[in-house]
């Protein structure tokens, strides 16, 4: 069966904003590339990175009000289409996925792509259904064909959690590095804080919500500030957002930290920045700082499991400080600010390039 004739699925619940959705639509755009069809299945067709569907991808809309709801609607598609494969991105799709497939009893290789560290989801999760995850993990992972995990960090944390045989979890990097991302960086970029002359800029970006722990980030600013002329731009939306807000207020710093919200284009920001600063509590694989790292621009991160250490090759690529520790932060930026933090070299983002992950997820698909 030639690559045209092979049909490759991807499934994930929405576009709104998030490192998943942006990675699967690279990731099934480049596979498109490679002469196979492609379709993109979401639960619900909706959120800002739906702009960025490459035209060969077929996206399928199942129209639920939620993911579970969408399993049925899944399985009518599997046994309509019957595609050689189907990748599913989050634990809670993953699990709807093999019921899918299980409820259609069609022999689509379904593959799993585990993106966070299951230990952290689970403990600080918002419901009953992320803090029993790692049961139906444990109960239902063993029905895929392939686990992959988005990092070394993720993949032993899901084995931890679960018992899954470590040697049964591929660890995939996610492809970060696209030629669209490419050509973005370039286009041009007008904001009064990133004109020349002002003062530098140290940026941030992320959904707001406690797993990024931007309070941290900002009081350690805060006194960055009491030395050192600079401004923070913190780009994102989410739950956060008035408590952020608030704690800009109270340490009135109205005028020298914006959150300006959800930006499409983030790269000429980082191309622009005079250093970005991840400052999660805990990650899979935080794309937003391989982005950076492409970007050129220096790196400060949180030794967070998991991702930024493999990332920035334990702190050869940029700096790594402990978590939640503002005034260790407020160090590591002061020396960036000061030029004692040196920018990535090329070598540093080669390995998230697509094509090299294309290649590693085709293996796991449709060609092993």
């Amino acid at each position: 069966m030639s690559n045209r004739q092979k049909r490759v699925a991807f499934f994930i619940s929405h576009m709104r904003g998030g490192g998943a959705q942006r990675a699967t639509l690279k990731l099934a755009g480049g596979i498109a590339e490679r002469g196979y069809a492609v379709d993109l299945i979401l639960a619900k067709a909706e959120g800002p990175f739906l702009s960025e569907l490459p035209e060969s991808v077929r996206l399928v809309d199942l129209k639920a009000s939620r993911v579970l709801a969408s399993t049925s609607a899944l399985a009518r598609y599997l046994k309509r289409e019957r595609p050689a494969a189907m990748l599913s991105a989050l634990d809670y799709v993953n699990i709807v996925a093999l019921w899918a497939r299980r409820l259609a009893g069609v022999s689509t290789r379904v593959v799993v792509s585990e993106r966070n560290q299951l230990s952290l989801s689970s403990k600080h999760g918002s419901n009953v259904r992320a803090r029993l995850m790692p049961h139906f993990i444990k109960r239902f992972y063993p029905w895929a064909d392939g686990i992959v995990a988005v990092s070394k960090g993720v993949a032993d944390d899901l084995t931890q959690m679960t018992g899954l045989a470590r040697e049964r979890i591929a660890v995939i990097y996610n492809p970060i590095v696209t030629p669209e991302l490419q050509e973005r960086v370039k286009i041009p970029l007008q904001h009064p804080w990133l004109e020349i002359g002002q003062p530098p800029v140290v940026l941030a970006a992320g959904r707001l919500k406690p797993q990024k722990d931007f309070p941290t980030l900002i009081q350690a600013f805060a006194q960055v500030r009491r030395n050192h002329l600079a401004r923070l731009l913190i780009l994102g939306e989410g739950p956060e957002r008035l408590a952020l807000e608030a704690l800009v207020r109270e340490l009135g710093l109205e005028q020298d930290i914006s959150l300006p919200g959800f930006v499409a284009n983030p790269y000429p920001y980082m191309t622009r920045a005079s250093l970005f600063v991840l400052s999660s509590r805990w990650e899979g694989l935080p794309g937003v700082l391989i982005e950076a790292m492409y970007c050129g621009v220096p790196l400060i991160a949180t030794n967070c499991p998991s991702g930024p250490q493999e990332i920035l090759k334990d702190g050869q690529y940029g700096q790594l400080v402990p978590v939640g520790e503002v005034a260790a932060l407020a160090r590591a930026i002061e020396m960036a600010l000061t030029a004692k933090v040196p920018r990535p070299p090329r070598e540093s983002w080669l390995p998230f390039e697509l094509k090299t992950i294309v290649k590693q997820y085709l293996q796991i698909l449709v060609e092993g």
